[in-house]
């Protein structure tokens, strides 16, 4: 059976589009090799004032990459950490 891979990568609230940018340009090589990426934001302190925001990141981070991947699991909020499900889209086959 082909293993499944999940990279996670973590945004802090209040990420900058450099830092952003950067993430996005690690997903993107992350879901071509055919791993799933969870994407996170982490709240600290707080900073969960700013859920909406959390939310907003993940959906642009889900739209930014919508011909790589599809969503598998909106952002749902766990704790402290809100998070965010994507799989790829290519090589659908290697899926059971």
């Amino acid at each position: 059976s082909t293993k499944i891979v999940v990279k996670e990568i973590r945004f802090g609230p209040q990420t900058d589009d450099h830092d952003y940018n950067f993430k996005l340009k690690h997903a993107k090589n992350f879901l071509e090799e055919g791993a799933k990426v969870k994407a996170f934001v982490f709240f600290k302190g707080r900073s969960i004032l700013f859920k909406e925001q959390g939310e907003l990141l993940l959906l642009r981070f889900a739209n930014d990459l919508e011909d790589y991947a599809k969503v598998e699991q909106l952002p749902v909020l766990e704790g402290k950490r809100m998070s965010i499900i994507l799989a790829p889209k290519k090589n659908t086959s290697a899926s059971k």
